[in-house]
């Protein structure tokens, strides 16, 4: 597996020896076999390409007649000029520079306007590199195989779980100049939150106090149990409004997902944050709520976003001041319990790349539940 030195991670604290195995990650890999979001579903309209960019593979999306969404490699098969600058007719995309036409479901080739009427090339044999698409939560998702690009078998698309017919949902992005590796570990940093997101609304410095707390495995990830949420975080004091046990419940699944629960009798608060991979050095948090709590209050989601936009930012800030001494390839260190979730992280997706390589079931790094102290 190869390994690059621009990422690597010191082990220290009393477990160092125990994890003697994850001293560096594995190498800023952007795994495959996974779906991931690529635009909102709301910039994706009518006839008009749009273009995005995950695993550092460039995507032509757009919508057929039925308003399906589509997803190919954004690149002729011809001579590479991208297909996003030709003309799409809701079935097939016309290449601007010879006329090629692709049909915009599988990618074949329908049309090549230069052959001959003797030309014994078939047509239908060529394709442009086409990906599962589907749209979900107001996201359109792609999945990025690790081979075979044309199949089209793959699982369904991730959904946020949501616990009442009615709810509201609203998402917000924040874009990173970092590896997905850095993204996930930030986002899933249980020590940060007292000096990144100071502030009256949310916690202090001076509210720090240690915290106890379960994990288990999951398939794929690992989740904190249920548990009542920190008593220092003043958004989760608003639900004592309800008079009712409050719980909380955190996951995290590869490749970039981590999700939050919170349940309050039968008003509930459910959230997803992924990190979205770009390319080598740039990766996207692409983050969606929902709710029913305080149906009634007015302007919940413009008070919600606003708060979340500031939270999300501050996030934001902190990484692009963490890339300034990044590109000096500094040597980092992970420590104690407050870091376990990033070497658990590291663990498990070098256990995802060595089933890849040998075809075997994946072996889960964490075998049993374990409880875990940190201060924050």
């Amino acid at each position: 597996m190869q390994r690059t030195t621009d990422s690597n991670l010191k082990i220290t604290g009393q477990r160092a020896a125990d994890d003697a195995a994850v001293s560096e990650t594995p190498g800023g890999e952007m795994l495959r076999d996974f779906w991931y979001i690529a635009l909102r579903s709301s910039e994706v309209k009518g006839n008009n390409l749009k273009t995005a960019m995950l695993l550092g593979v460039p995507l032509v999306v757009g919508r057929d007649l039925e308003g399906r969404p589509f997803a190919m490699r954004d690149s002729c098969p011809h001579r590479g000029i991208p297909l996003s600058f030709g003309h799409f007719d809701g079935r097939q995309i016309e290449c601007c520079y010879h006329g090629w036409r692709f049909d915009s479901a599988t990618g074949q080739c329908r049309e090549i306007p230069s052959l001959a009427a003797a030309s014994k090339l078939k047509v239908e044999r060529i394709f442009a590199d086409s990906f599962p698409c589907e749209e979900q939560d107001g996201y359109v998702w792609v999945y990025m195989p690790a081979s075979n690009l044309r199949a089209r078998e793959a699982p369904p698309a991730p959904r946020l779980p949501v616990f009442s017919p009615r709810y509201r949902l609203t998402h917000l992005s924040a874009e990173l100049p970092c590896s997905v590796d850095h993204g996930v570990i930030g986002l899933m940093d249980p020590a940060h939150g007292p000096f990144v997101h100071r502030s009256w609304w949310w916690r202090s410095r001076r509210s720090i106090h240690e915290k106890e707390k379960v994990f288990e495995p999951i398939p794929g990830g690992f989740r904190i149990r249920a548990h009542a949420p920190s008593a220092n975080s003043a958004p989760y004091k608003l639900l004592r409004v309800y008079g009712q046990p409050i719980t909380s419940t955190i996951e995290f699944i590869l490749p970039n997902m981590r999700l939050e629960e919170i349940h309050c009798g039968p008003y509930w608060f459910s959230s997803r944050a992924v990190v979205t991979p770009v390319k080598n050095d740039h990766c996207r948090i692409d983050f969606c709520a929902a709710w029913n709590i305080f149906p009634r209050m007015p302007f919940v989601v413009s008070v919600f976003r606003l708060f979340a936009r500031k939270f999300l930012g501050q996030d934001q800030q902190t990484m692009i001041k963490q890339a300034v001494g990044l590109k000096h390839n500094p040597s980092l260190m992970l420590i104690d319990d407050a870091d376990r979730p990033a070497r658990w992280y590291f663990q498990l997706k070098a256990a995802y790349l060595d089933s890849l390589r040998t075809g075997e079931p994946m072996e889960h790094p964490i075998p049993d539940p374990v409880t875990l102290h940190w201060r924050s």
